[in-house]
């Protein structure tokens, strides 16, 4: 890849997670890149290229991190109610 097909892969990355509040997972799927790559692209890349996105799209993940664990014990209440409603 050039150096521009990577800029404009980090832009677009970096808009998506602002306007969907997306995660680095949701991130990865809508672009096919593995979750490491795109994290790579906004922490490390995205700041040379537009230092605006990069706190925008950071303010995004960290939020998104610090849910993690909420969404996932909320995940973990369902699969517990769907089995022992199955009961």
């Amino acid at each position: 890849m050039s150096k521009e097909e990577i800029e404009s892969r980090v832009l677009e990355e970096a808009r998506f997670i602002i306007e969907h509040h997306a995660t680095v997972r949701q991130t990865a799927k809508q672009f096919g890149f593995s979750k490491s790559t795109v994290h790579k692209d906004i922490v490390e890349r995205l700041p040379d290229y537009s230092f605006l996105l990069a706190d925008l799209a950071n303010k995004v993940l960290a939020k998104n991190k610090a849910e993690r664990a909420y969404r996932g014990g909320k995940a973990t209440q369902q699969k517990y109610l769907l089995l022992k409603n199955e009961e």
